[in-house]
């Protein structure tokens, strides 16, 4: 597992204020939404922010490429790491 892969699981926890829960409670390839970890869409909007503060990175809440993205830990991991390979 990933570091950044931890890193993404605690901004997840500590954004959404899922204290009953740990970073190994988080399946790094489970989808966030839905059935896998149970987010909604306002859920996706304060991760989103906790994400671009934590990593300093750039999303478009609108495009189909970030609902890609936001699919589970690891495609988030990749995501930020792409973001900041590019800088």
């Amino acid at each position: 597992m990933r570091a950044i892969e931890n890193e993404i699981k605690g901004v997840i926890i500590e954004a959404l204020d899922l204290e009953d829960m740990s970073i190994d409670d988080i399946d790094t390839e489970e989808p966030l939404f839905g059935d896998g970890l149970g987010l909604d869409s306002i859920d996706a909007l304060e991760l989103g922010l906790a994400l671009k503060k934590k990593f300093d990175i750039k999303l478009d809440s609108d495009s189909e490429e970030s609902k890609k993205h936001f699919y589970s830990v690891q495609t988030l991991a990749d995501f930020i790491e792409e973001q900041k390979g590019a800088e």
